[in-house]
């Protein structure tokens, strides 16, 4: 049905009526949910097999209204919805719903019916499978991908809830349970049984099937939250009834051992115990993949308020589920200054939160007590973790108090200091082996930063005004912050902005070179101005309140310290020579004159690789319009279009925070 051609949707199950995300799902769906009672060309709306399912049913064989089984789609959240987290999707089916057999549903006709055969379908769902495996992504996400698994070879038995809706509709009980443990141990003789416990199970909303009773010298329960993807990568053989997890371990090359009669049973793709006798198309992994994943479900986006694609929720789920992963045991920032407090919370407070303290020794017992990480700023000694900004920043300047849009979060070093290995050093190797997919995206963030005229910044800023004499060589010299840590720790043998438009000029005696001010210097917030006569000695041109992507349209190539604007010219295809060591140098994409030399940069990643690691890996970004961690595009989105301005600090504001820069944390 087209939202256009709006139908009406009598609900009588308080979820329904109330729930915000699933009202508004089911409005931009076309579907107009009401109280009362339905004519018959009206739709009384369920929740699947629920309780309040046979309510709705009987009000829809008394009025000859339809009956619209609405259900969650199969990525839902990070958490459970027990534990209050929103769907991403729905599945709405006109015809039944999809885990019960007795009658087919839409997802079954889809399955049965719809040729399946459209190559740029199942492109997009070979595509999807790749993500999903790449971002550890399954309908709950609320594990640690990097959590260990048990030593392969298994077998792994799959749990379910008591009570699941899906177990009924397959006729199953304890012991059909009891058989699949059975049949587990007999047809893999002497390899151990995995069971994996269900997610709701594991956080003590509902019981299941398995308990200690079941373990012995052979057979472990699994309570642990692990990646479904890891645990698939060492089973042997997957046993379950009609778990959700037998059909992502279809994708992830197996074939299940059925024993009920979930959807994605009986196409040939699964070894099924009691196959539907419906059921006579084989299809591929592909096809199950577009059908069940594509073409069925309804899926929303928070952050633009609209239906949207699988891709789309891969990325906002992926960025959800980053998010909750890292945060889970909560921090105690150490030194961060007040106006800071509220975006760290904001940006890392998904778990347990976020807990302040002035002084290391105070940080170290807060840390000691409560079993948490320490992060802090920059090249804060004593954390466990450094946060800095992200490439792509704001509009307008940290120094002026302006909040970001992006932060990183580095357990390892912190990007800009080459003394020792950083968390994104390992991304930008590993981003080497990217999937398509995943290189497909990265190049469109790129093609989207570019068109938007984006760099970390973004501040209002005039056109250049300096006339460039065709044929020229020209080269733009960014100025940076000399007492930042990126310079002393990543700058080598220069450390001032003069000294670098002396090398450059050495260098380059015909070029003509453009000199811009870093910003904070410009506006006097910050270190490292020179005199104009003095610059001019050196550059042809000064750039001052310029804007930076209308100067990197204009220039041959960028010559740079350590300043980020050199990675915002590569993604511009610019050369850039570099005479420090930033984060993008050494990697084979740019002519490196620093004294320098890290040998352990030895992956050669292009720049769409690089690109993927630095903006879409590395960062974690936060919407100021939902209020949540949200993909780069969205940010991207926020800055091109102007639908967010950041508050803009009062010099009362920035008088105060500098006086109680150093005030107790509580």
């Amino acid at each position: 049905m087209s939202p256009t051609q709006r139908q009406n949707l009598y609900v009588y199950n308080g979820g329904l009526l109330t729930g915000r995300r699933i009202r508004r799902i089911l409005d931009l769906a076309g579907w107009d949910v009401r109280l009362g009672l339905p004519g018959p060309d009206d739709w009384v709306g369920v929740w699947g097999q629920s309780p309040t399912a046979p309510r709705g049913q009987k009000v829809a064989n008394a009025t000859g209204a339809a009956v619209l089984r609405v259900e969650d789609a199969f990525l839902r959240s990070v958490r459970t919805g027990r534990e209050g987290d929103l769907p991403l999707g729905l599945c709405l089916d006109k015809t039944g719903v999809h885990f019960d057999p007795a009658q087919p549903s839409d997802l079954e006709g889809l399955l049965a019916n719809h040729p399946l055969d459209d190559t740029a379908l199942l492109d997009a769902a070979r595509a999807g499978i790749a993500r999903l495996r790449w971002h550890h992504l399954s309908k709950y996400n609320n594990f640690d991908p990097d959590a260990a698994v048990p030593d392969a070879p298994y077998v792994l038995v799959i749990d379910q809830t008591l009570g699941d809706a899906s177990l009924g509709a397959s006729q199953a009980n304890q012991a059909r349970f009891e058989e699949m443990l059975v049949f587990a141990q007999t047809e893999h003789p002497g390899l151990k049984v995995i069971i994996k416990s269900h997610t709701e199970t594991i956080a003590g909303k509902r019981g299941g099937h398995f308990g200690v009773q079941h373990e012995n010298e052979r057979i472990q329960i699994l309570t642990d939250p692990v990646s479904p993807w890891a645990l698939f990568e060492g089973a042997t053989g997957v046993y379950t009834i009609s778990s959700q997890l037998g059909f992502e371990a279809i994708f992830a090359g197996h074939k299940p051992r059925v024993f009920g009669q979930p959807f994605y049973a009986g196409w040939g793709l699964t070894a099924d115990e009691s196959p539907p006798p419906r059921r006579q198309r084989n299809l591929s992994r592909a096809q199950l993949f577009a059908a069940a994943m594509i073409l069925y479900p309804t899926w929303f986006d928070p952050h633009r308020d609209a239906l949207c694609s699988l891709d789309c929720v891969i990325d906002t789920l992926g960025a959800y589920a980053k998010a909750a992963r890292q945060d889970a045991p909560g921090y105690v920032a150490l030194g961060f200054r007040p106006w800071k407090h509220r975006h760290i919370r904001q940006f890392f407070g998904q778990g347990a939160g976020v807990r302040f303290a002035a002084t290391a020794p105070r940080a170290r017992a807060k840390a000691a007590r409560l079993g948490r990480p320490i992060m802090g700023w920059g090249t804060a000694q004593g954390c466990d973790l450094r946060i800095e900004d992200g490439i792509l920043r704001s509009r307008g300047l940290g120094a002026a108090l302006v909040p970001p849009l992006s932060l990183v979060r580095d357990g390892a070093g912190i990007y800009y200091d080459p003394a020792s290995a950083s968390d994104l050093e390992q991304l930008i190797a590993r981003a080497t082996q990217l999937p398509p997919p995943e290189r497909h995206r990265a190049d469109d963030l790129i093609k989207a930063v570019r068109a938007a005229h984006l760099t970390k910044y973004n501040l209002a800023a005039k056109p250049p005004e300096f006339a460039i004499v065709p044929g020229e060589k020209v080269l733009l010299v960014p100025g940076q912050v000399e007492d930042d840590a990126s310079v002393l720790l990543g700058g080598g043998k220069i450390r001032s902005n003069l000294a670098l438009l002396q090398a450059v000029r050495a260098q380059n005696p015909t070029a003509t070179i453009i000199y811009k001010p870093h910003p904070d210097v410009e506006a006097g917030l910050r270190k490292g101005q020179i005199p104009a006569e003095e610059a001019l000695n050196f550059a042809d041109h000064l750039a001052m309140d310029t804007d930076t992507s209308a100067l990197l349209a204009r220039v041959d190539g960028v010559a740079t310290l350590t300043s980020t604007l050199g990675f915002e010219a590569l993604l511009r295809g610019l050369p850039v020579s570099c005479w420090g060591m930033p984060f993008y140098a050494g990697w084979g994409l740019t002519q490196d004159f620093g004294a320098l030399d890290v040998m352990r940069r030895s992956a050669r990643p292009d720049i769409v690789a690089m690109a993927h690691a630095v903006l879409i890996d590395y960062p974690r970004y936060f919407d100021p319009v939902t209020g949540t961690a949200c993909p780069p595009e969205v940010v991207v989105e926020r800055l091109a279009d102007g639908s967010y301005v950041a508050p803009q600090p009062t010099r009362l504001s920035r008088l105060v925070q500098n006086l109680f820069a150093r005030v107790v944390h509580r």
